[in-house]
This record gives structure tokens, sequence and C-alpha cells, in this order.
């Protein structure tokens, strides 16, 4: 079974970052890792194909610097990696950008199974996994917790609003991971060992024939700002009584939401 994970390289959510002016001027060194969501991809990745046979490709697109995550899942055990390198050729991207770059690329691949983080902790927006299953014509089931395949044939339960809804598909299938899927195993000594000799291929976007205005971003970021610093909180004194009724004051003139 040919499985491929798309992964994506984001900043670590307990790092520190200034913005000014709607742009990130200072990462302070910040860490980055793989998006956690993408990590439970990785993990149903490396556990279907133990159980069914084939290979896992990880797949990134960015610059050289995320080549460290691609060797992580390498040493998670992922079999092969792909880096598709666009530094030098975009400025900008958004998931159109994103969703054309890796479907171009898949197009050309034998794929049973793709799969993705349900969102990356940096944007949140869900739509890549979506948007390359609709270009590759294939089908597609998102958020799962759970993944179970019989030859073509696929059972899938995934999460709805705090439910669950059970769907049944066939290979090939794109899937995007919710937590509660697995829990990703951490990268062993010998598994870091074995990664730095698994192969790691880059590419460039001339050799995927792409054309830089065919994927123009089809949206525009107008502001990027840090959440507002939270208040610290109040604790309410006395008899009860009172405390409920100074309560429902600040809740109906300070905080008006009553």
């Amino acid at each position: 079974m040919n499985i491929y994970v798309l992964v994506k390289r984001t900043f670590d959510t307990e790092e520190k970052i200034v913005v000014n002016n709607g742009e990130i001027v200072d990462d302070g060194g910040a860490e980055y890792i793989i998006n956690p969501y993408d990590e439970y991809a990785i993990e149903e990745a490396i556990v279907v194909r133990d159980e069914h046979g084939g290979e896992v490709t990880v797949v990134t697109i960015g610059n050289e610097e995320a080549e460290k995550q691609l060797r992580t899942a390498l040493a998670m055990g992922a079999d092969k990696a792909v880096l598709i390198n666009t530094e030098d050729d975009l400025d900008e991207m958004d998931e159109f950008t994103v969703a054309k770059v890796l479907a171009t690329y898949l197009e050309d691949q034998e794929v049973d199974l793709i799969l993705g983080g349900n969102v990356a902790v940096d944007g949140g927006s869900g739509q890549v996994g979506p948007r390359v299953a609709e270009m590759l014509g294939m089908n597609y089931v998102t958020t799962i917790t759970k993944l179970d395949i019989d030859g073509t044939d696929v059972e899938i339960v995934r999460d709805v609003e705090g439910d669950s809804e059970v769907i049944k598909t066939s290979l090939p299938l794109l899937v995007t991971a919710q937590q509660g899927l697995n829990e990703p195993r951490y990268p062993s000594l010998p598994g870091i060992m074995k990664a730095k000799r698994k192969p790691l291929e880059e590419l460039e976007l001339d050799d995927l024939d792409i054309d830089e205005d065919d994927i123009e971003p089809k949206t525009e970021t107008v502001d990027i700002f840090l959440p507002a610093e939270k208040e610290a909180g109040r604790v309410l004194e006395g008899e009860i009584e009172n405390q409920v009724r100074e309560l429902v004051d600040l809740l109906k003139n300070e905080a008006k939401v009553i």
C-alpha cells in the first residue's frame, strides 16, 4: 500500500513571538515542530503500513529548514520523505497554493491512502487536505478518530461536535486525523540513526512543471496580531446572596453578557 502523509512545519505552541505592523518581526529563535495533528497522521500511517504492508512517504512544502521535521517523521518510522522547496519561487502561500502544489506532486504518484492533520495549529483553517482530495478527484473524510481497512473497503469513525459518525468508503482515500485517533510515538535512538540513511528527496516547482502564475494565492492576509492578554480574575467575597447580586451586576453592567 502506498501511503502519503501531508506534514506542516509550525511554531511550538508554547513559543513567544513578536508581531509588529502585521508581520512577525521576531520569533526569538522559536522552536519549530511537526504540526501536532500531523503527528497523529504519521502514527496512523505507520500503523496501517505495519498491518497491510507498503511504505509511508511524508511530504512537506517550505524551505530547507523543514528537513528537520521530515527527519523527525522518518525517525518515527516513515520510509521516505519529500521536501518541495518553494523558498526561491513563492513569497506568499495560502491554502489554495499549498493544496495545488501538493496535488500536482501526488497526481503523478501511485496513491492508495493520504493522511494529514485535521488542522494546523498556526492557521487552523483545515482546508488543505480536503482541497487536495478535490483536486485529485478522491474521496475524503475529515476529523477521523478510527480507521479500519479491509482490502479496499474502509470503515471510519469521525468526530462530529462531541459525538461520533461511522462512515464506510473505499480506497483510494484521503483522511485528516483528529486528536484521539492514536498516541504518536516518540522517535527512538535507533530510529533517529536510521532516519539519517533514509531517502529525502528535494524538489522545486520546476521539477513539477508548475507555473507560478497558476498557484497565486486566492486570499490576502490583511493583518496578523497576537491575542489580547487576559485580565486577572476577580474573587467575590462575603455572603452568598451578596456574591450572587454582585456577580449578576458585573455580568450585566461590566461584561455586558446579560
